[in-house]
């Protein structure tokens, strides 16, 4: 099968019922995207299946066949900075990181979608996404950030 991964095409000729986030971790040597609880509880391995936020450790690899994947090594355009990860950086949002990748996976997914989120709907579309640090409220404020043009 063919999969886009970070606007390169891939040929996948393993087990169907593989998980994304194998794929991408220990074949195609993306570690960005993080494996955490394994069943799509936590939001770690977040990552954009055309253009949409999905949890790659229980997409098998059957479902992405002929998608384009984007993980957290590819959001930004050209080895520059995506403006999550701009506004990140600015509100210094993370403690330990673990999480990260996949927070900014998600608020970016947030963002093509609702240009101008309220609270709630931040609160919304991140409310799967744990951070055992607890910088939710940094979270915010980075996508608020975001939300209002180059950082």
């Amino acid at each position: 099968m063919q999969i886009k991964v970070n606007g390169v095409q891939h040929t996948f000729n393993g087990d169907p019922e593989m998980p994304l986030l194998w794929y991408l971790r220990d074949e195609l040597g993306l570690t960005g995207t993080k494996f955490g609880c394994g069943i799509a509880l936590c939001g770690a391995c977040t990552v954009h299946q055309n253009g949409e936020a999905v949890r790659s450790c229980v997409v098998v690899m059957r479902a992405v066949a002929g998608a384009e994947i984007t993980t957290i090594e590819g959001l930004a355009a050209n080895g520059g900075l995506h403006p999550v990860q701009q506004a990140w950086m600015r509100v210094n949002v993370p403690q330990c990181g673990y999480c990260q990748p996949g927070q900014i996976m998600e608020a970016a997914a947030l963002l093509n979608n609702q240009k101008k989120p309220t609270d709630q709907q931040i609160d919304e579309a991140m409310a799967g996404n744990i951070c055992r640090c607890g910088t939710y409220q940094r979270i915010r404020a980075a996508i608020k950030m975001a939300a209002e043009g180059p950082v």
